[in-house]
């Protein structure tokens, strides 16, 4: 079977099937598709009317930056800024999601230094996992702790395209992999797809790459978060956000710039 289909789609979810999904993320053949992350539309139909004031800008503590200030949170995701801050934002996001990259580097940027920086705006990575390969890398990713996630995140996306160009002709070597012992198998399929050097020039030692990879607790975990958090907000696609803990659905870069600088982000 080929690693690459013709269409992805995201699964309808119903608690019933919970177990099935983690299951499925864990062993499921690997969806490559750059176009196979599904969006849907912003929940409510529209953005805010603009903010009459910016919002005031609050200083970070004595001797660290916002930007800097990145902690795991108990949903699975990577916080950061600050914790108190008037928007916060949470993007449930997958690394082999074409969306999720367009969004990532069109927006990260401005999201790091000038929304968090201002200490006005917190912001969440979740990762949805959809596949085996989406799975694999967001235990590397994970791998050096808090500090580095979100820096990693970004570089995967980065670099998305040129990641699946090289799993070209690799399809069997894939499939094969998500056949390996739970302990073994995203050792393997990260061995297949070559993402060992990606991640060791990037800071992930490969021992340490290894060592990150054979936690298969921590992979069931990650899917166990995906299919619980999926069913309880009915996300459908990816990228999906929060913003202070409301559903807004699928937006553009544009679509969701222009709606956080409605709120008093300018």
């Amino acid at each position: 079977m080929s690693v690459i289909p013709a269409q992805n789609r995201a699964p309808s979810r119903s608690p019933s099937r919970g177990r099935a999904l983690i299951v499925a993320a864990l062993l499921a053949p690997l969806a490559l598709g750059l176009a196979g992350c599904k969006k849907d539309a912003a929940a409510d139909g529209g953005a805010p009317s603009a903010a009459s004031t910016p919002l005031p800008t609050v200083a970070a503590p004595a001797g660290k930056t916002w930007a800097d200030t990145i902690i795991a949170t108990p949903e699975g995701g990577f916080r950061m800024g600050n914790p108190d801050a008037a928007i916060k934002i949470v993007e449930y996001g997958s690394l082999t999601c074409s969306h999720c990259a367009e969004f990532s580097e069109k927006g990260s940027a401005t999201i790091r230094d000038q929304w968090v920086s201002s200490g006005r705006v917190s912001y969440e990575f979740r990762h949805f996992v959809r596949d085996g390969l989406d799975l694999t890398m967001g235990l590397l990713t994970r791998c050096g702790g808090p500090e580095t996630y979100l820096p990693l995140t970004e570089q995967v996306f980065a670099n998305q395209r040129t990641l699946f160009d090289s799993l070209k002709g690799r399809d069997a070597q894939l499939n094969a992999a998500m056949s390996a012992p739970p302990g073994q198998r995203f050792g393997a399929i990260a061995e297949a797809a070559g993402l060992g050097a990606f991640f060791a020039a990037r800071g992930i030692a490969v021992d340490q790459a290894k060592a990150c990879l054979a936690k298969s607790d921590v992979a069931e975990q990650m899917a166990k978060q995906t299919t619980e958090q999926g069913e309880k907000l009915a996300i459908e696609g990816t990228p999906t956000f929060l913003i202070n803990g409301e559903k807004i659905g699928t937006l553009t870069w544009e679509e969701f710039k222009t709606r956080i600088e409605a709120m008093g982000v300018r």
